[in-house]
């Protein structure tokens, strides 16, 4: 389950998170991507399956750095580390003492993440709807074109500061709503943010041709 949602957070959570004062949400995308380099904050993240059971709520930080940096970590009530460093996206579990390496650019194709760092391929990947405005948020909804996507929908709330919630639906029906606070635009990231090494000890799987250093599980 923790690997499934790692995966949805990477696929959905790059997008624009603040705004200027603009009178529509694909207006204040548009504003924000302009000149964005940077940006940190905290998250909460609840999961509803298609059923309906709600998990628990997980709290974290995230980061990220134009074009491909980015790092989400999961603190409580479990420990989930994600970092794509341009090239691959690692998925570090210390429950499980796993890390599962996938190459960036298949995590990348048709995802969110084009909205923040080439806001004009957004129309080229989505259908985008304005959705109005409801529990006091504007609304964006972004469909993918491409019906082979696990995403059905992704919704963006902004408030008249930034990007408050995401929620994003799979085609099985799962939803998971992800809130975020203290917004801040361009700070200074330490390039250490998005690198990655597994562990000693722990267990390497997914894609690690090309990477030396890391041995996969079941390797000698």
């Amino acid at each position: 389950m923790k690997i499934r949602f790692a995966t949805l957070l990477l696929i959905l959570c790059l997008a624009p998170f603040a705004a200027q004062s603009a009178q529509t949400a694909r207006a204040r995308l548009d504003a924000f991507a302009h000149n964005l380099h940077a940006l940190r904050g905290d998250f909460t993240q609840t999961l509803t399956d298609a059923n309906g059971r709600t998990g628990q709520t997980s709290r974290g930080t995230v980061a990220l750095q134009t074009p491909r940096l980015f790092r989400w970590q999961t603190k409580t009530p479990y420990q989930q580390l994600i970092v794509a460093d341009g090239s691959r996206v690692w998925t570090y579990d210390p429950d499980l003492e796993q890390v599962t390496v996938q190459r960036q650019s298949l995590r990348e194709a048709h995802s969110p993440l084009t909205v923040l760092t080439d806001p004009s391929r957004v129309d080229k990947e989505f259908t985008v709807t304005e959705l109005g405005t409801r529990d006091g948020l504007q609304w964006l909804q972004l469909s993918p074109r491409d019906s082979a996507q696990n995403i059905q929908s992704a919704q963006l709330g902004f408030d008249d500061k930034g990007l408050v919630e995401m929620r994003f639906t799979d085609r099985l029906g799962a939803e998971s709503v992800i809130r975020f606070s203290h917004w801040q635009r361009n700070p200074s990231l330490p390039s250490s943010l998005f690198t990655f090494t597994p562990p000693k000890g722990a267990d390497v799987v997914g894609d690690t041709s090309g990477i030396p250093e890391v041995r996969p599980l079941g390797g000698s």
